[in-house]
């Protein structure tokens, strides 16, 4: 009690004239003031008093740019009117810190913040999902994303986008689908989303393509987790370039409504362009995309950057195309040096539909796409190496094209499973695939001649990464060698030069690109490409894929029996690790596996060395292999019962007990019946890819013990797996090492809150139009009070029940519940550890 006294009796003798004297002093010596208080206007001004403050430069900046900013000038009257009345009263400014002024300029206004809540679904905040073992969306940690609400500064910093703005005189027409409009020599325009894209006239450069007028029509995707394509005019008619931009309802924007990750993605709010060019339209017409003349258009303020490239880079690109048909080129470098985006402007290059280059060389043999990235592959899912032979370019990031099955854009050539995302667990396996795939390159040129090959390597360029890379670059038979970074390191720089050399191949030093701000980790784009694989359709007789929004827990699944008279599935491997037969049902349940197709029951690494017969016939290997893939022909695909037609495996005992047979190496487990395919010391050894190829991946959803059967769902199509098995191969699926599907498991909760809030809205809508005198049945649907109150109980039950699954645990991450939480944590007792004598942390006690 006394010393609480003695503080108070020592800050009481201060009047309010010594006090503001006292901080007048503080100021000067630490910095002068930038505003001048209204009391001591009528003294001598203080010598800074026609400097601006940093809220006022940027106004005036803004204003002669021709930006209209009224908020932001009654905003700093608001602030001077404040900054007046705290000075005429000293003492309860005293309390208050003053505010510091800051770069980032002065916060949106009211109306702003409700226009940013209120853009569209993918602005309002989602519970996030944590699994058991540390696995989910937590926003907070620093391997997930960064959404534009942690980081203001960024995201609300105007960046220049198009070069072009619209007016009456470029808008040739415009309606609640399409906007044609004239784009000036040597300018660009900026669209978010996603749209089809029509050249009418001139020529267009997008994403390294020259797009020349025609009837094709290209599908263009531009998120804002990737730097934005941009069109620009290079050849132009009577002074400009005319295009023709249209909606598109491919359906992946309704993949928000299964996971966050696809959520701020597209375009949001009308931006003025598209309020100039849907004036006859209603005000709530939205199209599938918005121009963007800066990044202050943005409804959702999200950090914005055009796709531009370096001169290098476009140099390199137009020496490399002059190679055409010879071009032959492996592109390596670190990670994020941007190896995917160089190779995406390089394939659009050399795929550009121009009726004749500079070097009189028209591509009619398409190009072959060499992807080694297991990580990130652009036409696949993760844990693949592919060939792949496209025939037009592609305009999007990887989740936007991962498969071409049934795609106008390519065909798969051949795919190798590896079963994990970096190749350095087993290079062995891998470089084995690298060549295999070579060798369907060069089968590929006898029937396309002048078909040119780009090789994507990995960011695995250290150690024996390097190793690979050089003894590719003496093997392959290439023309060039890019290297994306001009940092080197020396000890990567020399011997990959030093191979090039001994190759005769010249070696390109590219500096690299990396993007200063990314919204998406390399694993969150992982799980968005898997996520789009898997929901994506390519439906007969349409030429663009479309997205289903159906959660894969409704998903009708394959029943494919693995015992029995009609087995379908001739064995199961686990990579990367030895396992117990009988824990192969817990790691087989609930994981991504590979659907490799054995074409020969040599596909055992090791037995392909064997004596072949000499007589050219089969031998008794090979009729083995055919009758066992006949005998699971009947895979079932349909969920219907079906009979064998065909001789079982069991029917040739002389064969099944060769010791080299894939049967030979089968364990069935006890409880199960599973078989087990296990070949090798320590881990499985995979299957040799001279006698198999991957037709894609699956998802076991169960393990159907009683009836011997699996669940899986897979976007393979049927007719492929047939005729896999009518040439003769057996099924295997492979269980290797990627990501844990746990977007999979979320799926029906995020589908069962967007459910919720959807009916939620329609009852909104349907209550404000009645209380404005309007007919409720308009927007409710023609639904009754009573009816009404079921659904939302049933929507609500929906949200409990999947929201109470294993594996995943809700967290509520609202705004109030945040608040909740931190006054219980101030409110805890905090106790401090007492360090035991002699231990480290003594001293700091």
């Amino acid at each position: 009690m006394k010393r609480k006294a003695d503080k108070q009796a020592a800050a009481a003798p201060m009047s309010a004239v010594a006090a503001r004297k006292a901080r007048q002093q503080q100021a000067q010596t630490a910095a002068p003031p930038a505003k001048p208080s209204k009391p001591e206007t009528s003294g001598e001004p203080p010598s800074k008093k026609a400097r601006r403050t940093p809220e006022e430069e940027e106004e005036n900046s803004v204003q002669a740019a021709g930006v209209d900013d009224r908020r932001q000038t009654r905003r700093s009257t608001r602030r001077k009117t404040e900054d007046s009345k705290a000075q005429s009263t000293p003492e309860k400014k005293a309390k208050a810190p003053a505010p510091k002024p800051t770069e980032q300029g002065p916060p949106p206004s009211a109306s702003q913040d409700n226009e940013n809540e209120g853009a569209s679904e993918e602005s309002d905040e989602e519970d996030a999902i944590v699994g058991e073992n540390g696995i989910g969306s937590v926003q907070n940690d620093d391997d997930e994303y960064e959404s534009p609400a942690d980081t203001p500064a960024l995201a609300q910093e105007e960046f220049p986008l198009s070069r072009t703005r619209l007016n009456k005189s470029n808008i040739v027409y415009s309606d609640e689908e399409r906007l044609c409009v004239r784009i000036k020599d040597k300018m660009s325009l900026v669209l978010l989303g996603h749209y089809d894209l029509w050249v009418k006239r001139g020529v267009i450069s997008l994403m390294g393509a020259k797009l020349h007028p025609s009837s094709r029509v290209y599908r263009v995707y531009a998120p804002s987790t990737h730097s934005l394509p941009v069109i620009k005019c290079v050849a132009s008619v009577d002074g400009a370039a005319e295009i023709e931009v249209k909606s598109c309802h491919s359906g992946i924007y309704r993949l928000r409504d299964l996971s966050p990750l696809y959520q701020r993605v597209w375009n949001g709010k009308n931006t003025a362009a598209d309020k100039l060019t849907l004036k006859k339209e209603p005000a709530s017409t939205r199209r599938t995309f918005s121009v963007l003349y800066t990044s202050a258009d943005d409804s959702l303020k999200r950090h914005l950057r055009p796709l531009h490239l370096e001169k290098q880079w476009s140099s390199a690109i137009k020496s490399l195309s002059q190679r055409g048909g010879r071009l032959k080129t492996l592109i390596c470098g670190p990670k994020a040096s941007g190896k995917s985006t160089f190779s995406r402007y390089l394939l659009n290059h050399l795929l550009s539909p121009a009726p004749q280059t500079e070097t009189n060389y028209y591509n009619t043999d398409g190009v072959a796409f060499l992807d080694l990235d297991p990580g990130q592959p652009e036409f696949s899912p993760m844990g693949q190496v592919y060939l792949a032979h496209l025939r037009s370019p592609v305009f999007g990031p990887p989740f936007s094209h991962p498969s071409l099955d049934g795609s106008q854009t390519g065909t798969m050539v051949r795919a190798h499973h590896i079963g994990a995302t970096s190749p350095k667990d087993d290079p062995d396996h891998y470089m084995l695939a690298a060549m295999d795939l070579m060798d369907r390159y060069r089968a590929l040129l006898a029937t396309y001649p002048q078909c040119s090959l780009i090789i994507n390597y990995p960011g695995w360029i250290f150690g024996l990464g390097l190793e690979v890379a050089t003894w590719l670059v003496r093997s392959l038979g290439l023309s060039d060698v890019v290297y994306m970074s001009e940092k080197g390191p020396t000890e990567v720089i020399e011997p990959l030069g030093q191979a090039a050399h001994e190759a005769m191949v010249p070696l390109t030093i590219l500096p690299s690109q990396p993007t200063d701000f990314v919204s998406r980790s390399s694993a969150q784009l992982r799980t968005m490409q898997m996520q789009s694989y898997f929901h994506l359709n390519h439906a007969d007789g349409i030429s663009n894929p479309l997205w289903l929004d159906q959660p894969l827990s409704h998903t009708r699944p394959f029943r494919v029996s693995y015992a029995g008279p009609n087995q379908g599935i001739r064995g199961i491997m686990v990579m990367g690790s030895q396992i117990d037969p009988d824990l192969l049902h817990d790691v087989l349940d609930g994981a991504l596996v590979g659907v490799v197709a054995v074409e020969s029951p040599r596909a055992i690494l090791g037995e392909t060395d064997r004596e072949q017969p000499t007589n050219g016939a089969p031998d008794a290997e090979d009729e083995e292999m055919e009758n066992a893939s006949h005998a699971g022909s009947d895979v079932n695909m349909d969920d219907d019962e079906a009979e064998p037609t065909t001789p079982k495996p069991q029917d040739h005992p002389s064969t099944t007990t060769t010791p080299s047979s894939i049967d030979a190496n089968i364990t069935r487990t006890r409880n199960e019946d599973l078989p087990y395919l296990f070949v090798g010391a320590g881990s499985c050894t995979p299957l040799d890819p001279r006698a198999s190829h991957s037709l894609g991946l699956a998802l076991v959803r169960s393990v159907d013990v009683p009836s011997r059967r699996l669940e899986l769902v897979t976007p393979i199509a049927g007719s492929k797996i047939r005729q896999a098995l009518e040439h003769g191969s057996g099924i295997v699926l492979v269980r290797g090492q990627l990501d844990n599907p746990n977007w999979a498991v979320s799926e029906e909760y995020h589908g069962a809150r967007a459910a919720e809030k959807r009916h939620r809205e329609s009852i909104d809508k349907a209550r404000k139009i009645q209380s404005q005198g309007g007919e409720e049945k308009a927007a409710g649907g023609g639904l009754d009070p009573a009816t009404r109150a079921r659904v939302s109980a049933a929507l609500r039950d929906r949200v409990r029940r999947a929201s109470n699954v294993p594996w995943m645990t809700v967290v509520d991450d609202s705004r109030r519940q945040r608040e909740a939480a931190s006054q219980r944590e101030k409110s805890l007792w905090k106790l401090r550890k007492k360090a035991y004598p002699g231990s480290e942390s003594e001293g700091d006690w």
